[in-house]
């Protein structure tokens, strides 16, 4: 699993395509449920597509993380072929991203 507690307050989920996508957002749901104090870093830079479930997935982390918990989800690491998905469907608009894990990791740190 990809999925790791980067600190107390910071969980990094480096993501891939399904289905191994599908298992860790489903264990970051899970870890997000049990420590509604954590914020959220995934790393897309192995995605190379995204589907209706995968996006509908994302946007159930996002509610959960964002609105249920008032923490922070970053997105980081998109490919050009991924990027270009969230500039059809919107979602360039409701998600924050950084270039890379370390400056993802970087502003969560700066903005507690």
């Amino acid at each position: 699993m990809s999925v790791e507690q980067w600190s107390e307050t910071v969980m990094l989920g480096e993501l891939s395509d399904d289905p191994q996508y599908t298992d860790d957002l489903r264990a970051i749901i899970e870890g997000c449920t049990s420590n509604p104090r954590t914020d959220v870093l995934l790393n897309f830079s192995a995605v190379n597509y995204l589907n209706s479930s995968n996006i509908a997935k994302l946007l159930k982390l996002r509610k959960l993380v964002t609105i249920s918990n008032e923490r922070r989800l970053k997105l980081c690491g998109i490919s050009r072929e991924v990027w270009g998905v969230f500039l059809v469907t919107g979602l360039d608009r409701i998600f924050e991203v950084a270039d890379d894990v370390p400056t993802g990791l970087a502003s969560l740190q700066i903005e507690q």
